[in-house]
């Protein structure tokens, strides 16, 4: 569990094995493979660690290719993949025993200006007083629990069919890092998107006949942000099919900026009903 920003930090301290390799730590958990938050923002972090600091990120787009142990450190293996006159792209791979659980590649730019757009911010109720994620967890019949990701403030501000809303914020202030903030923001990221495609069936992640998993996650960074303030998370699904759902999100700042988007395909796989017994066979 990732209970402080503290934790979070060292989470995100990824020790330097060896050239362009590294390593991040494994927290203590109740869930039964690794979060697949952690793992974009450790894989960010690490391509991060092989790019000047001007240069943050603005895109990532990665897949989860196995589940990760929860009980063993993740090696990163970052390749230089160019270094160009503006960008900047690096491919990570994440490695557990001796195999490799994700594919990153992400790409980085010189801050520069340019033509402006973007959608406005959806009107929604301000966070203090609306439920939090630690009590709808507390509250449903997931094995998971309610601390789980104790260092996020994650409140419900919209639900319906096909939509989710929430605000999003570190329980305390972060240190002055822009690459920092974007790794938290991605490991945020991943925590409510894939359950918004399940609403519009009508069932959550404690649905016993359902298997679920990321498969893969695509992020783009559109303007600077704090992640220890407020930003609303607008998620919307439009497709599920083929035992897979995508997961849209629209993140903005408190003050209306749009500062992330966010896309997510996971598997929804509901399990089969035992067959029947054929007609000629006593049950």
């Amino acid at each position: 569990m990732v209970a402080s920003v503290v934790e979070l930090v060292e989470l995100l301290s990824l020790e330097h094995v060896d050239d362009d390799i590294l390593r991040g730590p494994a927290p203590a958990t109740t869930l039964q493979r690794v979060f697949g938050g952690q793992v974009l923002a450790q894989a960010l972090m690490a391509g991060a660690r092989t790019v000047d600091a001007d240069r943050p990120p603005h895109s990532l787009h990665g897949y989860f290719l196995r589940p990760g142990d929860p009980t063993t450190p993740i090696v990163y293996v970052v390749e230089r993949t160019r270094d160009g006159g503006s960008f900047t792209t690096r491919r990570v791979i994440a490695r557990q025993h001796g195999r490799p659980i994700f594919h990153m590649t992400a790409s980085f730019q010189t801050v520069e200006d340019g033509l402006e757009h973007q959608d406005p911010m959806p009107n929604a109720p301000e966070p203090e007083g609306l439920p939090s994620l630690a009590e709808r967890i507390a509250a449903s019949n997931r094995p998971v629990s309610p601390d789980e990701w104790g260092v996020l403030d994650v409140r419900y501000a919209e639900e319906s069919d096909d939509r989710l809303a929430v605000w999003m914020r570190t329980i305390d202030r972060l240190p002055d890092d822009p690459i920092l903030h974007a790794c938290v923001l991605a490991y945020a990221s991943d925590l409510t998107i894939l359950g918004t495609a399940l609403r519009p069936h009508g069932i959550g992640f404690e649905h016993p006949g359902l298997i679920s998993a990321s498969i893969d996650h695509a992020m783009w960074f559109h303007r600077p942000l704090r992640v220890d303030e407020w930003v609303l998370y607008d998620q919307d699904t439009p497709s599920a099919s083929g035992g897979r759902g995508i997961g849209r999100g629209r993140i903005f700042s408190h003050d209306g900026r749009l500062v992330a988007t966010t896309v997510q395909e996971g598997l929804m796989r509901m399990r089969r009903p035992a067959t029947e017994p054929d007609a000629g066979q006593s049950a």
